[in-house]
């Protein structure tokens, strides 16, 4: 059997799975329903960390379609990229008594498991990149893997918030100084004067340089944010799940609390200061600690 049929093959089941899930949706009691639709954005903004983020609330059935049409958001279609990955933050509580839509959504995410490892069983980037895209034309690979996550049990609340995303690279003493050599020869306008800058980036030299020779550094830049939902049943008893599609709430009971997605500002979240003390803060350079 080739590559190609098995990945087409694979993709249809998944796509049926999906397409059952939000049929069966439609037929079951929907008590409420959350869609938090976010700006659009470009594949150059996957790659910084935006300052703000409007988020525009909807409800009831717009909402509903809204969060039905996310499970399906997998091809490229106006993105003009297959790197542009939409978020769909969302709620759907609906009753399910028999546990049907449940095991539908294990369904669901059992099919995307199965394609992912079909997709990583071939050996390299660039050859499961043509593979995929040969056998389904436009297709986010990424946003095929999302799992829908869902909740049967009564959680004290199911809140909203948003997630920091790091770029992380590891490197030497050696490679560090290189980096901050080349430093002084650009130019900051944050500073008064080109002297200055140079003083600055010599101080952080000389930081660098007082470290063990073996000492491991990290550049963890702070990138994009995303919208992740926490579930808690007490304060021990709790945890969060990425909300890059909707959550599904079975079974829900009024006394379990349900927040809301708010803007986001860097402002309100510094992640420098909260989470980490950086050897260089300019270009979030830490120091590793030793094994």
């Amino acid at each position: 059997m080739t590559t190609k049929f098995k990945l087409r093959s694979q993709f249809d089941y998944l796509l049926d799975q999906i397409n059952l899930l939000c049929e069966e949706l439609k037929t079951h009691e929907v008590v409420d329903s959350f869609y938090y639709e976010l700006p659009a954005i470009t594949a150059e903004d996957e790659k910084k960390a935006p300052e703000y983020i409007q988020v525009t609330k909807l409800s009831g059935e717009k909402a509903f379609n809204k969060c039905l049409s996310s499970y399906l958001d997998l091809f490229v279609g106006d993105k003009k990229s297959s790197k542009i990955l939409t978020r769909h933050p969302g709620l759907i509580s609906v009753n399910d008594f028999q546990g049907k839509l449940k095991a539908r959504i294990r369904e669901v995410n059992k099919s995307k498991e199965d394609f992912k490892n079909l997709i990583l069983q071939i050996n390299s980037n660039d050859a499961r990149f043509d593979a995929v895209h040969n056998a389904i034309p436009n297709l986010i690979t990424l946003a095929a893997y999302r799992n829908i996550h869902c909740e049967d049990q009564i959680p004290y609340s199911v809140r909203f918030t948003w997630m920091k995303k790091h770029s992380t690279r590891t490197l030497s003493k050696k490679l560090a100084l290189e980096m901050l050599s080349k430093s002084s020869g650009y130019s900051n306008p944050r500073v008064i004067d080109q002297q200055n800058w140079l003083q600055i980036v010599e101080s952080e030299k000389r930081r660098v340089s007082s470290l063990n020779e073996n000492s491991k550094l990290r550049i963890k830049r702070p990138t994009r944010v995303t919208p992740e939902v926490n579930i808690r049943f007490s304060a021990k008893n709790r945890y969060h799940v990425s909300a890059a599609l909707p959550f599904i709430l079975l079974n829900p009971q009024k006394e379990t609390k349900i927040g809301t997605l708010p803007d986001y500002s860097a402002k309100n979240i510094d992640v420098r200061k909260k989470d980490y003390s950086y050897l260089v803060e300019r270009i979030y350079l830490e120091n590793l600690p030793k094994d």
